[in-house]
């Protein structure tokens, strides 16, 4: 298998470049399932999240699979193909396996070692099996991906302190506010993020949480999971101008495809508010949740991901003795990997050459039958191991040959080589 990747991700592009690029937790598997070409992609991997859109592939050839990919996300988001083709990060064979390798261990993550990237990896694998677009070494792949994140979490303290969006969203209205004791906070969006910042805001200390979500019954199972240690209520999303004149800080991760808080909608909320503090919004969301125009409005302070981001880099040197300890868990997994993967490329040649061996040791025992019957059943025996024992020996050393090259450019001429000599069909 040749592994090839393409991917746009908060170290290479701005924010507004990722929203354009943004894939529902729905369209991922229908963006995998339009990736498939016969003849030059077999098989596709989406990982999208909120820092990134990357896209792995097992495929044939690096600047068709690139045509592909990028026709298939302009088709799904409505970007400028354009704009993709100046943007997008190309990663090959090894290079893709490292990158993914170091994504799964939150290496390359806004919060060095965050949590949430390891599921997402995971999602998206399943994902891919779900539609039947992993192809078996993209799933080898993703699995040893998923084991080294979870290797380098157990084994260093890479994960330890604040190594999730919601919690460094929670600990930065902390910190503008002074505290979050007392405080009355509303989470827009009741999902997966939701949840970890309902949960982080009651750690801190908030008096009150009103979870607004579309569905009003996911919100209402939120504020249940919060288990009565706070003052907490369900409200819809229609309903929320008069739930935000109230609040002191909102955070907002939802799944909408545009903007719920317009500049007017807030500034109008903000002139219902004078005479109170300014209103904390923070935006984790992709695509955002807020209009980035109500950055200018009196009477609120706007947090959007790229200010988490540099928020949480002042807190990278707690985590930075464990990067190390992280990044040799990463190699030792990638030469592992790859060793395994080399096997397995020769593997298929090697089988068919046992099976042309085994073919013609049958002809020559038809040709004999006759002959041999004569025999006793203990020489028969020893006639038959010692034709078994024959061309297990006469293979011994192609098969050697195949195993210590695969994986190389001379492995797979070598491989090429003993096909076409003995006429094999792998």
């Amino acid at each position: 298998m040749v592994t090839i990747a393409f991917g746009l991700n908060h170290r290479h592009v701005p924010l507004d470049v990722l929203e354009a690029v943004s894939v529902s937790p729905e369209g991922k598997a229908k963006l995998a399932l339009d990736l498939i070409e016969p003849g030059l992609v077999r098989g596709a991997v989406v990982l999208a999240t909120c820092h990134r859109l990357e896209i792995y592939l097992d495929a044939e050839r690096f600047h068709d699979s690139f045509r592909v990919v990028r026709s298939a996300v302009a088709a799904h988001t409505g970007a400028d193909p354009a704009l993709l083709s100046d943007r997008f990060v190309p990663y090959f064979d090894h290079e893709a396996t490292a990158h993914l390798f170091t994504v799964s261990a939150g290496l390359d993550s806004a919060i060095l070692g965050e949590h949430e990237i390891l599921g997402q990896v995971r999602t998206s694998w399943e994902s891919a099996q779900v539609e039947g677009v992993c192809t078996p070494s993209l799933n080898l792949l993703f699995r040893r991906a998923v084991e080294v994140g979870k290797r380098v979490r157990t084994e260093t303290s890479i994960g330890r302190g604040t190594a999730s969006i919601s919690h460094a969203a929670v600990e930065l209205a902390s910190e503008l506010l002074g505290h979050l004791e007392g405080r009355r906070l509303v989470v827009l969006g009741a999902g997966e993020m939701g949840s970890g910042i309902a949960s982080a805001a009651v750690a801190a200390g908030v008096a009150e949480v009103v979870v607004a979500n579309r569905s009003r019954e996911r919100a209402e199972s939120l504020c249940n999971q919060l288990g009565g240690e706070v003052l907490a209520r369900a409200a819809t999303l229609d309903g929320l101008d008069d739930v935000l004149v109230e609040a002191d800080v909102v955070i907002s991760s939802t799944g909408s495809a545009r903007p719920l808080l317009t500049a007017a909608r807030l500034g109008a909320i903000c002139d219902r508010r004078r005479g109170r503090d300014r209103l904390v919004v923070l935006d984790v969301a992709m695509p955002r949740d807020v209009d980035p125009a109500a950055r200018g409005l009196d009477g609120l302070r706007l947090i959007d991901l790229d200010d988490l981001r540099a928020h949480t880099d002042r807190g990278l040197e707690e985590r930075r003795h464990a990067v190390a300890e992280a990044q040799e868990l990463v190699q030792m997994a990638i030469e592992r990997y790859e060793a395994e993967e080399a096997g397995r490329t020769a593997d298929p040649v090697i089988a068919a050459l046992y099976r042309h061996g085994e073919d013609l040791r049958q002809l020559e025992w038809a040709r004999l039958a006759a002959r041999l019957d004569r025999l006793s059943d203990r020489d028969r025996a020893m006639v038959e191991a010692m034709s078994r024992s024959l061309v297990a020996k006469l293979l011994h050393g192609p098969t050697m040959a195949l195993k210590d090259t695969a994986g190389t450019a001379h492995g797979a001429r070598m491989a090429e080589s003993a096909a076409s000599l003995f006429n094999l069909e792998p």
